[in-house]
């Protein structure tokens, strides 16, 4: 892992009354994506522009290589920023947007020239350097404002939902741009979204956030895998979320039924939520399964098949690349491996904020 770079130490912050971001505590290393990601009004962008110097903590500190940065002035901090509306000037070319800030610091006409090169290049726009900004796509648009934010050479770029103005195609397309742009400059990422998969599929870790609290902390492989709490399972993908009894260690009392798992901890005879994911359940003949039930629905996703099957008192979400016959008589059949046993809230606020 590399060195600290951000680390944000106990932060509230509230606005009107109301209360955004409670004691949050954040670190954040150099080189590292990382996605902050929830649903609206979680408090992802608070972070951001806490970050970025646009709003002052009501309490705590931001910690920036080591130095206290809390009440810096925004344009002092090593950080840039790329808003969700790009915030380009309409009466100036690509050049001018790109030196903005260039200019404003007094660069050299030889330096300022120079880094728009370099800038246009990283972000696939060589060549447009006198196109006029209202007349290129919201891609272009968006590459614009990146190479507006990275000629000033941050250590931190920051994104708030770039990409949620752009169709699906391009927006995959950016995704991979973003990530290619990140390794070329070796800076640090920290990029705000809703999307589950775009948090997925770009990052290294993973912030998952509700209410103001953070849920769980990443690789995306582990929030998916091993999600801590009901509502990063839920939030996270497609899943289905049962209530079961942990009877002992890998064994666990779900609809009626005991079916072992690899879950140790929990004590015994403790309500427990489980976790299993659509792709990880295995359609088969009624005899062959732990639960039999019928399928209600079957839907075509286009590489994948979401069927609904009615089982055990429960309606089952599976996926498979093969498809069924509604109405038909099936087996549903899960391997102890792929069943994820979850602690319950004890409290209400334990249900917006996982243990520390």
């Amino acid at each position: 892992m590399e060195k600290e770079l951000l680390r944000l130490e106990r932060v509230n912050k509230s606005y009107d009354g109301r209360q955004i971001l409670e004691d949050l505590d954040l670190t954040i290393h150099e080189n590292e994506f990382v996605t902050l990601l929830g649903p609206s009004g979680c408090g992802k962008t608070t972070i951001l522009r806490l970050i970025g110097g646009f709003e002052t903590p009501d309490s705590g500190k931001i910690w920036f290589d080591g130095q206290d940065i809390t009440h810096l002035q925004p344009e002092k901090r090593q950080v840039n920023t790329v808003f969700q509306k790009y915030s380009l000037f309409s009466h100036m070319d690509v050049a001018e947007n790109i030196a903005f800030g260039l200019k404003l610091k007094g660069k050299s006409a030889s330096y300022i020239r120079d880094k728009i090169k370099y800038a246009l290049k990283l972000v696939n726009l060589d060549g447009y350097e006198h196109a006029r900004v209202t007349q290129m796509s919201g891609g272009q648009q968006q590459r614009i404002a990146i190479a507006r934010a990275i000629v000033n050479e941050p250590k931190v770029l920051l994104l708030d939902e770039p990409l949620s103005a752009l169709d699906l195609k391009l927006r995959q397309n950016m995704q991979r741009e973003l990530v290619k742009i990140k390794r070329e400059l070796g800076i640090t990422f920290v990029f705000v979204t809703h999307d589950q998969e775009e948090a997925l599929s770009m990052s290294d870790t993973v912030v998952v956030m509700n209410q103001g609290w953070i849920q769980q902390i990443g690789t995306p492989e582990n929030v998916y895998n091993e999600p801590e709490n009901a509502f990063v399972a839920d939030f996270i993908g497609d899943s289905n979320i049962i209530d079961g009894i942990m009877v002992r260690d890998k064994l666990v009392h779900l609809l009626g039924k005991d079916i072992p798992c690899i879950n140790t901890g929990f004590g015994e005879n403790v309500p427990v939520d489980v976790q299993i994911r659509p792709e990880d359940i295995q359609i088969c003949a009624p005899e062959e399964g732990q639960f039999t039930g019928r399928i209600k629905q079957v839907v075509f996703k286009g590489t994948v098949y979401d069927i609904t099957i009615e089982a055990g008192g429960f309606e089952w979400l599976v996926q498979t690349i093969t498809g069924h016959e509604q109405g038909k008589e099936v087996g549903i059949k899960l391997a102890a491996s792929n069943i994820q046993i979850m602690a319950k809230p004890e409290s209400e606020d334990e249900e917006a904020v996982s243990d520390e």
